[in-house]
């Protein structure tokens, strides 16, 4: 909201405000199928067992591997979860479902300077393999960008998929940000060069680079990508660097397989997580974070620009476990 008048920054705010409570609500329908793999195990845990005993935490603990919330991640809960009940005495398997939602919810804190790139002059490489929405969540980020006030450039360096290219072109215009590009198969470090000199000459605050991911032959995608941090060092070594890795949610374990191996390329600073709308795996979200310390920082539910959002771990617990806001207002009291 930089450069805004009072009454128009009011009027941003407000329709931020009204963005992210619709957001929410995709986000519940969204996390449903994984609330019925997930919650409602956890629901009958609470009301069947009447004592907290090792076969209580075992339960539990079951239905968050089942969940996809990962081996590290279930066994940071839990321990947390035994430690609370212990400290603090509780004897009622009710009383714990407050503290085990609290325990998921850390696992997930994305921390302060998560977004630091938003406020310097930043180069954002992102990469991921064909058919995770890749090239489509390049586009979306570039117009919240957009609509942030910044200035943004495109760079269609993904020249291996034949219609990457036109597939960013057309989100450039949706956004209204500038692309540049060159031919299908030219070398991604070339059109790198070129954006960046683009970037320099329009004082852009953020280059955006659409790069390929092509995990089946690593030895190519870590050259490709030594090649463009090179050109990146040397033309523009001012910028702030951020490398986002894009997975898809439905795919769950698999998609932590596929973080872990482009963290062995590439210097990852955070993931998107797509198509978390209808699928049971949304736990991978919370595994992701726990198993490699690498945080997920936008979250997809749905096509349109405004269905990609930063992540809010409260937001992403309180829609798994849908906890609406008078619920928690309730709770607050």
């Amino acid at each position: 909201t930089e450069g805004f008048s009072d009454p128009e920054r009011r009027i941003v705010m407000a329709e931020e405000k009204e963005e992210k409570k619709g957001f929410f609500h995709r986000l519940v329908a969204g996390l449903s199928k994984t609330r019925d793999n997930i919650v409602s195990g956890i629901d009958s845990i609470f009301s069947g067992f009447s004592s907290i005993d090792e076969d209580f935490y075992e339960e539990i603990e079951e239905i968050l591997i089942m969940g996809d919330i990962g081996i590290n991640a279930t066994n940071a809960i839990i321990s947390d979860l035994k430690q609370k009940v212990k400290e603090r005495g509780i004897k009622e398997p009710e009383a714990c479902k407050q503290l085990l939602i609290d325990s998921i919810r850390e696992q997930m804190s994305v921390g302060e300077l998560a977004y630091e790139f938003e406020n310097r002059t930043s180069v954002v490489l992102v990469i991921g393999v064909n058919g995770v929405g890749k090239t489509t969540s390049v586009g979306k980020l570039a117009g919240k960008l957009k609509d942030q006030g910044k200035r943004v450039i495109l760079a269609a360096a993904d020249t291996f998929r034949a219609a990457a290219t036109e597939q960013l072109t057309e989100w450039a215009n949706r956004a209204g940000v500038e692309i540049v590009s060159g031919q299908e198969g030219s070398d991604p470090a070339a059109v790198v060069y070129d954006a960046v000199q683009a970037a320099k000459a329009r004082h852009a605050d953020v280059l955006l680079c659409d790069t390929a991911g092509r995990l089946h032959n690593k030895k190519n995608l870590m050259e490709e990508l030594k090649k463009i941090n090179r050109i990146l060092e040397k033309e523009y070594p001012e910028a702030y660097r951020e490398t986002l890795v894009v997975l898809d949610g439905t795919t769950g374990q698999n998609a932590l397989v596929q973080a872990r191996q482009f963290a062995e390329v590439a210097d990852i600073t955070g993931i998107i997580l797509t198509k978390l709308d209808g699928t049971a795996k949304g736990g991978i979200a919370v595994a992701i974070h726990s198993e490699l310390g690498i945080p997920v920082k936008y979250i997809g539910v749905g096509e349109k620009i405004e269905d990609l959002h930063k992540f809010d771990a409260d937001d992403f617990v309180n829609a798994l476990f849908c906890r609406n806001d008078q619920e928690q207002e309730t709770e607050a009291e």
